[in-house]
C-alpha cells in the first residue's frame, strides 16, 4: 500500500517525513509506457512531491524539474488528499545502466531548474525556483528547500526497477531542522545520513516508512499516517475550458478542418473526442462573452 507518515522525534528538533510509492509508480509506468531510467525519475519526483505535500490541509503542490538531458520535463503533482499524478516530456529514453545504477542524473541533466508551485487556495499561487545541481533530483529537492524556503533539508529518494521494467520499490524520506536544532543535533544528524543505506534497498528489505525514520530517530512520535494514489484529475470538462481558452481562431480553425478535437491528457493517456456540434457550441460561448 502506498501511503505517507508524518512524525516528529520525541528528544531531537527536527520534523521529518517519508513516503512508499511502489504501485503509483507502475501505476505512471503502465500508464505512460516509461522507459526503465523515465521510470526512476518520474518515481523519485512522484515521492519527492508526495513529501512536499504532506503539511497540506488544502491545495496541491506542482514539481518541476527541467533539465538539458534528454527527459526533458518532469512535472509531479500532490494534493491535501494524498493523490498524486506526474509525467516525462520524453518517457522513452533508454540510457545503459552504469555501475548498476540507472543514471537518473544523466537523463534529467545537470543544467535547468527545479521550481515548486503551491496552490492553497488564495489569489496567487507560491512559487519557488533555483538552478539544478546534480539532476539527481534528491539532492536538487534538498537544495531547493534550504535555499529557496530557508528550511535546512536531507532529502533520500529512490526508485528500483526490475529487469522487466517494473517497479519493486520506489519512495524516500525528508528531514527538515527546526530553528531550536543545535549545531550539536545537526553534526548528528548528518554523520548519521552520510552512511545511511540507499532508501530502494531499506524498502525492499521489506522495511516500512515509520521503520526507516526510527533507524534515524528511534524516539519518534509517529503524527499521521496517510494512504497515496494515483489520480489524475482530467475531464471532458476541463478539456473543454482549455478549448474556450484557446480562443475564437483556432475554434474556427477546428470548424474548418471538419473533424471532431481528439486531446490526449499527457498524465493518464485518456483521450477526449469533442464532437464539431460541441465546439460549434464552445465557439458560440466565446463570441457571446466578446
Amino acid at each position: 500500500m502506498a501511503y505517507l507518515v508524518r512524525g516528529l522525534p520525541v528528544d531531537k528538533n527536527f520534523r521529518v517525513y517519508a513516503v512508499c510509492c511502489k504501485e503509483i509508480v507502475e501505476e505512471a509506468r503502465r500508464l505512460q509506457g516509461l522507459s526503465p531510467v523515465a521510470s526512476a525519475a518520474l518515481g523519485r519526483a512522484l515521492a519527492g512531491v508526495a513529501l512536499l505535500s504532506a503539511d497540506l490541509k488544502i491545495g496541491k503542490v506542482l514539481l518541476q524539474i527541467k533539465g538539458d538531458g534528454p527527459l526533458g520535463e518532469i512535472l509531479a503533482e500532490g494534493d491535501y488528499q494524498g493523490f498524486l499524478r506526474g509525467t516525462v516530456q520524453n518517457p522513452h529514453v533508454y540510457i545503459d545502466p552504469i555501475n548498476h545504477k540507472l543514471p537518473v542524473g544523466l537523463a534529467v541533466g545537470k543544467k535547468g531548474f527545479i521550481s515548486v508551485v503551491k496552490d492553497l487556495g488564495l489569489k496567487e499561487p507560491y512559487y519557488g525556483s533555483v538552478e539544478l545541481i546534480s539532476g539527481e533530483i534528491a539532492e536538487d529537492l534538498a537544495y531547493y528547500l534550504t535555499v529557496s524556503e530557508q528550511i535546512p533539508s536531507a532529502v533520500s529518494l529512490g526508485v528500483l526497477v526490475d529487469r522487466d521494467g517494473t517497479i519493486l520499490a520506489a519512495g524516500g524520506f525528508l528531514v527538515q531542522k527546526l530553528p531550536e536544532a543545535t549545531e550539536s543535533e545537526l553534526e548528528e544528524i548528518e554523520a548519521k545520513l552520510k552512511n545511511f543505506p540507499p532508501v530502494t534497498s531499506l524498502l525492499s528489505s521489506g522495511k516500512t516508512p515509520e521503520e526507516i525514520l526510527q533507524m534515524i530517530f528511534p524516539n519518534l512520535q509517529i503524527l499521521e499516517k496517510r494512504p497515496l494514489a494515483w489520480r489524475c484529475t482530467c475531464s471532458e470538462k476541463r478539456v473543454e475550458e482549455v478549448l474556450i481558452a484557446m480562443g475564437r481562431g483556432e475554434l474556427e480553425g477546428f470548424l474548418k478542418e471538419g473533424k471532431p478535437v481528439s486531446v490526449t491528457c499527457e498524465f493518464c493517456k485518456k483521450t477526449y473526442h469533442i464532437s464539431l456540434e460541441r465546439v460549434k457550441e464552445l465557439l458560440k460561448e466565446v463570441m457571446d462573452v466578446s
